[in-house]
């Protein structure tokens, strides 16, 4: 059976006790747990979260980024120790959180460019981070689902297939791959092909609509991404990641200017959306 979860970023990037109401609700729409953006430096605000949600019932997952600062194909061996050392904050902070899956973008910097495609020196030193953070992860009975982003967001991966060849530059049990149906939606040809490819190591996926509102009320072709899954006989998440400008910091960075979609519609349709097509495509 897929678990459906819900990531909170659509409310707040922040970890801290003013999101329980929120997951107590979504508790009560049906979600079996919650996704946090593990960005907070209140380090006790995730010890407080991961306590709540487990006495809620509620499971979790949680996602990261990482900037040029911290960016695991800097050509500077201190940025990519910065790296190291972000995501094995990350991985302390998704065990305080009680979460098994660590999911996002955390290859490269988002939104950081070269102006020239990638090059397999880059794949290579992004492997050996994530090699020696899946050391860390281990430990913690932790698994890396690293993300390909669209072409306006990052040049590493764009495709399911080039976040294949990084997943095996990485080498490691512990590092596996997502799916996001809005970046397929903009850089794949097809779902099916897609999924074919990253299905021996998908660990997370994200329901997506195109433009970031409420699943179902937008372009995705989802008969085809839900018969897809479906075919690759997929039994992870399926976690909705929609945003909105409620949290203006954060919607600025990642250049949301507008609302999709108020973040309770797109809960709660979000989730008898996904339970329809998952009975329809047989992916329950």
């Amino acid at each position: 059976m897929n678990k459906i979860g819900f990531n909170v970023l659509a409310w707040t990037a922040a970890v801290s006790d003013d999101v329980f109401p929120i997951i107590d609700r979504l508790k009560k729409i049906g979600y079996d747990g919650v996704e946090f953006y593990l960005g907070s430096p209140d380090t006790s605000a995730y010890q407080r979260m991961g306590n709540f949600t487990k006495e809620a019932g509620m499971e979790t997952t949680a996602v990261i980024t990482v900037g040029k600062e911290d960016n695991p194909i800097s050509e500077s061996a201190e940025i990519r120790a910065k790296a190291l050392d972000k995501i094995k904050w990350a991985v302390d902070r998704a065990h305080d959180l009680n979460a098994r899956i660590i999911c996002g973008p955390f290859h490269s910097a988002h939104t950081g460019f070269v102006n020239r495609p990638a090059e397999e020196w880059e794949y290579a030193l992004a492997g050996e981070v994530l090699h020696a953070a899946g050391d860390y992860a281990a430990q913690a009975n932790i698994v890396f689902a690293l993300e390909a982003l669209n072409r306006f967001e990052c040049y590493l991966c764009n495709t399911t297939s080039q976040l294949l060849k990084l997943v095996n530059a990485a080498n490691h049990p512990n590092v596996k791959a997502m799916f996001d149906t809005h970046h397929a939606n903009i850089e794949e040809k097809k779902y099916e092909t897609a999924l074919d490819i990253i299905a021996p190591v998908l660990a997370h996926v994200h329901i997506s609509e195109n433009d970031r509102g409420t699943p179902g009320d937008g372009q995705v072709l989802w008969d085809d991404a839900f018969s897809s899954l479906a075919k690759i006989n997929y039994k992870g998440w399926l976690t909705i990641e929609a945003f909105s400008r409620n949290d203006p910091d954060f919607a600025n960075a990642i250049g949301v200017w507008r609302e999709f979609s108020d973040p309770w519609d797109i809960a709660e349709n979000g989730y008898r959306f996904i339970r329809e097509m998952s009975m329809k495509h047989g992916l329950h």
